[in-house]
């Protein structure tokens, strides 16, 4: 079995020294370098450069550079996605993003973790775990997405969080570890920016 077929199952796989797991991340590199050196303005370059990337683009998707990931192939994102400026993506397993998601700079996503035991990770092990942001769900900047979470529909994620535990839908969630603070209502009525504002954000 390939250290690649290892990761996919859950188990514990070889990622820092396997020979074809680094020549799959030293490819994509090149390809977000050549997508971070693209003229900004011009769209359809960027939009080729992350169909060669990205596992699924749908319509409407807009990532600001610099943007960073490992494989590319592992990342699906849907319709309506706008991912800000310095995001990373370390896609060792699926992640998979819903419509109309927001994800603010400097975050991070991280579907890859390493074993406590310290042999083990001399040994170049690894494991990588599903992330899930399901579709309306607002990540707010310098979040980071452990690995294995499912962030379901409509949730808003306060900038700075350490998402941890799966968050359900519908809430405000905030903080390290990351906790739902409040439920959010079915429908805010006001275009008051200052009434739409969360002082927890």
């Amino acid at each position: 079995m390939t250290e690649k077929a290892k990761g996919d199952c859950g188990a514990l796989y070889n990622a820092i020294f396997d020979e074809k797991l680094i020549a799959e991340r030293r490819h994509c590199k090149g390809v977000c370098a050549r997508f971070n050196n693209t003229d900004p303005n011009d769209i359809e370059a960027q939009t080729a450069i992350l169909r060669e990337l990205l596992g699924h683009l749908s319509e409407n998707v807009a990532i600001c550079a610099p943007f960073f990931c490992d494989y590319g192939y592992n990342i699906y994102l849907g319709h309506h996605v706008e991912i800000n400026h310095n995001v990373v993506i370390l896609d060792g397993a699926p992640v998979t993003v819903g419509h109309y998601v927001l994800i603010g700079p400097n975050c991070t996503i991280a579907t890859a973790g390493h074993p406590l035991d310290v042999n083990l990770r001399r040994q170049g092990l690894e494991f990588a775990l599903p992330i899930t942001i399901k579709d309306d769900v607002w990540i707010g900047s310098n979040v980071a997405i452990m690995p294995g979470i499912t962030i379901s529909e409509n949730s808003v994620i306060g900038a700075g969080s350490v998402v941890t535990k799966d968050i359900p839908p519908n809430v405000v969630a905030v903080g390290a570890p990351c906790r739902p603070i409040r439920k959010i209502p079915n429908c805010i009525t006001s275009n008051s920016a200052i009434e739409q504002r969360d002082d927890n954000l």
